[in-house]
């Protein structure tokens, strides 16, 4: 049965297009709104993160409604959004807001992400979910599915996606400037909040500011503290994804597009011992690929809480400047090809004066080799998503293609973290051969508290 066309009805696009968009040109999508039609956005998460997600909402639309479980957070945002009707529940604010709003950002802890953008969704709103794209795997394979069946325009927060010059790294990877390639190696300076094995975490009641049940959520209940929220929940099982879920959507983000890293076949981890309460204090993650679409087979390293590829991964690399020394950037990727090695330092691949190829030890910055490169400039990350729900080309870091099989790569380093062992992991079948309960969790949560998927 037909329903009555709505405003979402007007204004829907055809799903973003995906990985592949930027590389071939793209396709320009037909307009499906007016220059002049202002995107109505509901910003679940508004502190934070949340916070410069719902000016990048506020800069391309206008924001109706704004929800936290902090009243302190609402307080600060109101003076922002003086117009935006305000929640601390966001399925009060989907089921009051359905007619009202066009899209949603959700910028939460990790372990809201999924069951607020899946509900969103399948009301037919568009969604800006921040990174990582979810909390267990089976979640971003079925946020994935959800987008592409409602054919709504989605996008995730790792703005260096819509960065020239990791387009530009990308690109080159792709047209073969180094070669075959061999391996990869990634690594980030975090966590830079507590994180390790018997750590201490003191409870309390929670402020009448706080709504605390709402801030747990689908996951186990859990007493209060303010050591979890409103930052450091990060490095909790429970709630976060540990050093690997924060940067590796950054950072794992150049190599992804140019090699196109899903679905491995195993992943192993050393790391430093940890509790399952809270993540290890660092960890080195093995990553192997099969050969893809012509992509040879390789292996993946990852390295966080200080550790760092070998020396001979970065020799020849330009180093960062401390004070009056020079010592390697403390974030960043190789790609080791058989003619070369492509470095990109940095969060967000966007480092253009020290972005480049080693050949031997001589470093040669990657713009002397872009002429003739073609890939797709971006108006900017938010600006890219509200034009895509506008019909104006393609959010390229959307779920189906791109962001949700980039997620399920990133979190199965965290099940080997937790396995102990050596993980085989069937893709397709989303299956950790031999794996424990707790192992199993991550794949696919039981959620608590009468939320679900």
């Amino acid at each position: 049965m037909r329903r009555p066309q709505n405003r979402r009805d007007f204004i829907k696009t055809s799903a973003a297009i995906g990985a592949g968009y930027w590389v071939a040109g793209g396709t320009t999508l037909k307009a499906s709104i007016s220059a002049n039609e202002e995107i109505r956005f509901a910003c679940i998460g508004i502190d934070g993160k949340g916070s410069s997600d719902s000016n990048d909402a506020k800069n391309n639309g206008k924001v109706v409604a704004i929800c936290d479980i902090d009243d302190g957070f609402l307080d600060k945002a109101q003076k922002a959004f003086p117009d935006a009707k305000r929640f601390n529940d966001y399925r009060k604010l989907l089921e009051e807001m359905d007619k009202s709003i066009d899209a949603v950002t959700v910028s939460t802890p990790d372990h809201m992400h999924a069951v607020i953008a899946a509900q969103a969704m399948k009301m037919g709103k568009h969604c800006f979910c921040q990174k990582p794209l979810t909390h267990s795997i089976e979640e971003a394979r079925v946020l994935g599915n959800i987008a592409r069946e409602q054919k709504v325009v989605t996008q995730m927060g790792n703005q260096g996606t819509a960065d020239s010059t990791l387009r530009l790294s990308a690109a080159l990877i792709k047209k073969g400037e180094i070669g075959k390639i061999k391996e990869v190696h990634v690594w980030t300076n975090r966590p830079v909040w507590p994180q390790s094995k018997g750590l201490q975490v003191k409870t309390s009641t929670p402020p009448a500011s706080i709504h605390w049940d709402l801030w747990v959520g689908g996951a186990k209940k859990h007493e209060y503290s303010p050591e979890i929220h409103p930052f450091k929940w990060r490095g909790f099982w429970a709630f976060g994804t540990g050093a690997l879920g924060d940067m590796a959507c950054h950072t794992f983000n150049m190599p992804f597009m140019a090699l196109n890293l899903r679905n491995p076949t195993s992943v192993e981890a050393v790391c430093d011992e940890h509790d399952g309460v809270m993540y290890p204090k660092s960890s080195q993650i093995h990553f192997v690929f099969p050969e893809l679409d012509g992509r040879p087979g390789l292996n993946v390293y990852w390295y966080d809480g200080g550790r760092m590829p070998p020396a001979e991964v970065l020799a020849g690399c330009p180093k960062a400047k401390n004070g009056d020394r020079e010592v390697p950037h403390n974030s960043g990727s190789v790609i080791v090809g058989e003619k070369g090695k492509l470095f990109s330092p940095g969060d967000y691949g966007g480092d253009a004066a020290n972005t480049g190829f080693v050949f031997g030890n001589e470093f040669k910055n990657q713009r002397e080799y872009a002429r003739g490169v073609e890939y797709v400039r971006s108006p900017g990350h938010f600006v890219e998503f509200a034009n895509a729900i506008k019909g104006e080309g393609a959010a390229v870091s959307n779920f189906p293609d791109y962001s949700g099989p980039l997620s399920e790569t990133i979190l199965l380093g965290n099940l080997a973290l937790l396995a102990g062992k050596k993980v085989e992991w069937d893709a397709a079948m989303m299956v950790a051969k031999d794996a424990s309960p707790e192992v199993a969790e991550l794949v696919r949560h039981q959620y608590q508290n009468g939320y679900s998927l």
